[in-house]
């Protein structure tokens, strides 16, 4: 069954608001702004009797905003509140008072500035346990909370998106996002999310209070932390970090009150530390799924690892926890700001994109054995940078790239500077490699004996600053083919300004048609392991000094066919290399500018390399006639 999957990745929520007056009424459930200005746009002071915001205003935060105890504050869905910047900026729910978020998924509730800088976000002080004990003071203003009536009920929040919040205090403390002092079980909170912040998305300080449907993108330390004694749930959170720097995705402190985690999927492009435990501290988690972090399990005070139990065993320091994601990010399209969809974690169902939805891939992609990947013309898939960013379509699945000369599909990183892993694919052909093998990269599992293997169709795609690095001996490339067969289409391909190799074939046998190289640091077009199809009508560009050659060949000689293939240097350089036994059958082979035209690396029997009906001739510059118009590339050259 085909399914089309949309995952939002949330970059800003806020539009710049025009602030304009309310009258308010002194009626208790009044509607209106805060105590005591003139502007009843502007909330600011303390609220002591019931106030209802209306979502037709545009309402300012320029200081703090105090619900008092026995006073409730509702904001109906569509309400925007443009904060200040700063420690003084926040919102205060006191010991008794409450707060009635009710957005929707159509018109969330949001909050933050739209400055630079951030604020305090939302802080909600409850009356249940803590092991700060009853009346504590709380690290940020001085506010007072725990208590004893674990069901003590703070009000609801519901759709609500919170942006560029954190503000720092001291070296000790900080306000967060959503900061919850003792709050009970009798407060709901479901669907909200936290982007961009300089602290913690969601903190606990001990409490019962439950959540759910939480997303955090992108913040500077923890996205979820507990200190206190929290023993609540929480349910379907998603996270997000695409910025290197920070602290860890959970980080828990203090007495074990052991909450419950269930379904938790977290995903990295940047590395970084995934769950963190200090103390006695810890918890039962269940639907664990990490992606592309360095650190999966950090004991940080030597605690005890039996307070912690995920997907029903005692956690385990070695494993990854690297299954398949628990909670898909399409749940939270609510949260869309602009049109962008996240591209991450292991498909195994059939996926189609949406060529009106601007995609990011943030980390790893992997479309599983049995699943398609099915990309319409025109769309684009904005990358991360990195070694842990690239889509892998695994042996036994494929994908399907269905652009146009006028639609190309344009996979490349958002950053001017940084490099992707680019698109693996992974076919059931023969390779010298053997049956199963190993890629050098992400331990990537490929080759067979089906010669004839289908890994899908490429039409008209356009890779740019690909080719991460990953150690001295191994790198990703723009399209890497491991074991790829003849049944998979490749056609009109353009691989732009990488760090690495265009095109790399392991073996397979595989064919490739149309085929433009422009400006990489390594190798245009290479292949080894006995790599054994045809590459027809390609075009290689070379502007920049201290690239590697025009094609590279290595491994065994499967004697590969090169039809029609023109190369073009204005910075000199090497054009042909063979290494080892490799060799080829080359016909209507045109290059210029180059200083070295072939190079026989392990002085290996020149005899394997046919030129234009002719054994190779190291003498000769092939200088002749382009046999490639450059003009057939006009569909990528011009992005």
């Amino acid at each position: 069954m085909k399914k089309t999957i949309r995952k939002i990745s949330i970059l800003s929520a806020i539009a710049v608001l025009n602030v304009f007056a309310f009258s308010c009424s002194s009626d208790d459930d009044s509607t209106g702004g805060g105590g005591g200005g003139t502007d009843d746009s502007v909330l600011e002071g303390s609220i002591t009797e019931n106030m209802t915001l209306d979502p037709s205003t545009a309402y300012t935060l320029p200081a703090r905003l105090s619900v008092e105890s026995g006073a409730t504050l509702t904001i109906p869905a569509g309400t925007n509140i443009t904060t200040g910047v700063g420690t003084d900026v926040y919102i205060a729910v006191q010991k008794g008072g409450k707060i009635n978020i009710n957005g929707s998924a159509e018109s969330p509730v949001v909050m933050g500035p739209t400055a630079t800088g951030n604020w305090g976000g939302l802080v909600i002080l409850g009356d249940a346990t803590t092991t700060a004990g009853t009346d504590a003071s709380a690290e940020v203003g001085g506010l007072i909370y725990g208590g004893t009536n674990d069901s003590d009920n703070s009000g609801s929040i519901n759709y609500l998106i919170i942006n560029k919040s954190g503000a720092q205090i001291n070296s000790d403390s900080q306000y967060n996002g959503l900061t919850l002092y003792a709050v009970g079980s009798g407060t709901s909170i479901s669907n909200v999310a936290i982007l961009n912040g300089t602290d913690d998305g969601v903190e606990f300080f001990g409490g019962t209070v439950n959540a759910s449907n939480i997303y955090v993108q992108d913040l500077e330390d923890d996205a979820i932390d507990w200190t206190e004694g929290w023993n609540g749930t929480l349910t379907d959170t998603y996270v997000l970090n695409t910025v290197a720097g920070f602290s860890t995705v959970i980080e828990a402190d203090g007495v074990n009150g052991n909450p419950t985690i269930t379904n938790f999927t977290a995903v990295s492009s940047v590395g970084g530390k995934a769950l963190q435990f200090k103390a006695e501290s810890g918890a039962t988690i269940t639907g664990l799924s990490l992606s592309g972090y360095d650190t999966t399990l950090d004991m940080a005070n030597d605690g005890p690892l039996a307070n912690i139990s995920i997907n029903g065993e005692v956690a385990n320091l070695e494993d990854g926890y690297t299954g398949p994601a628990t909670v898909d990010a399409s749940m939270f399209d609510w949260v869309q700001a602009g049109n962008n969809s996240i591209l991450t974690g292991s498909i195994y169902e059939d996926m189609t994109l949406d060529a009106s939805v601007t995609y990011n891939l943030p980390g790893i992609l992997s479309i599983e054995d049995g699943a398609s990947l099915t990309i319409p013309a025109g769309t684009t898939i904005n990358t991360g940078v990195g070694t842990d960013v690239y889509i892998a379509i695994q042996k036994g699945a494929q994908i399907f790239i269905e652009g146009t000369e006028s639609n190309p599909v344009v996979m490349a990183p958002t950053s001017e500077t940084g490099v992707w892993g680019g698109l693996v694919i992974l076919g059931d052909a023969t390779t010298t490699a053997g049956t199963d093998a190993t890629a050098e990269v992400g331990g990537l599992i490929y080759g067979g004996t089906n010669d004839t293997d289908n890994s899908g169709s490429i039409a008209y795609l356009v890779i740019k600053q690909s080719g991460a690095q990953i150690n001295a001996d191994s790198q990703y490339n723009g399209l890497t083919l491991y074991g790829v067969g003849s049944g998979t289409s490749i056609n009109n391909v353009a691989l732009l300004g990488g760090l690495d190799d265009g095109i790399e074939f392991f073996g397979g046998t595989v064919n490739a048609t149309n085929v433009y190289v422009q400006d990489l640091e390594d190798d245009a077009i290479d292949w080894t392991e006995g790599w054994n199809g045809t590459l027809t009508n390609t075009y290689v560009s070379h502007n920049q000094a201290g690239f590697s050659t025009a094609i590279e060949a290595d491994g065994l000689n499967n004697n590969p066919t090169i039809v029609n293939f023109t190369a073009v240097s204005t910075v000199a350089g090497k054009a042909l290399q063979f290494k080892a036994e490799s060799g080829a059958t080359i016909t209507g082979l045109s290059l210029s500018g180059y200083a070295t035209i072939i190079d026989m690396a392990n002085d290996g029997p020149i005899t394997n390399v046919s030129i234009n009906g002719e054994v190779a001739n190291e003498n000769s510059l092939y200088d002749g006639a382009a046999t490639v118009d450059v003009a057939t590339f006009s569909w990528a050259t011009s992005l």
